[in-house]
């Protein structure tokens, strides 16, 4: 069993910058595609990006577009969440996740919080 561990959340004011890592433990995960997800206060889980295992493709959420950039390092088992020009309404508590090859995201982390001040 994979075992996600998030850090890098913090407070930071508006139009400051954030990186996420995630380090994956106990398993396969080179082949993974790894994602990252939040949570604001009151609303749905909504997705952030996601890194295919070569590293290459990647896909993001129309509200991140051009803000964040999601990497991998797999000799390192470790994703990357670079969050750039933060906006109050990025705030959230903020999940990694992977997915096994052809299937959903199925293993989770416990989530680093980020809050964005005006």
């Amino acid at each position: 069993q994979v075992r996600l561990v998030e850090s890098g959340g913090g407070l930071v004011q508006t139009g400051g910058s954030l990186r996420l890592s995630c380090v994956a433990s106990g398993g396969a995960f080179g082949t993974d595609t790894m994602g990252w997800f939040r949570r604001a206060p009151g609303k749905e889980r909504e997705f952030v990006a996601s890194v295919k295992w070569g590293g290459v493709e990647t896909y993001y959420a129309d509200s991140v577009k051009g803000r964040f950039t999601i990497s991998r390092n797999n000799p390192s088992n470790t994703v990357f969440l670079q969050m750039n020009s933060l906006k109050p309404d990025d705030t959230a508590t903020y999940y990694c996740a992977g997915a096994k090859p052809g299937g959903l995201f199925s293993y989770w982390g416990q989530g680093t919080q980020v809050t964005v001040s005006s």
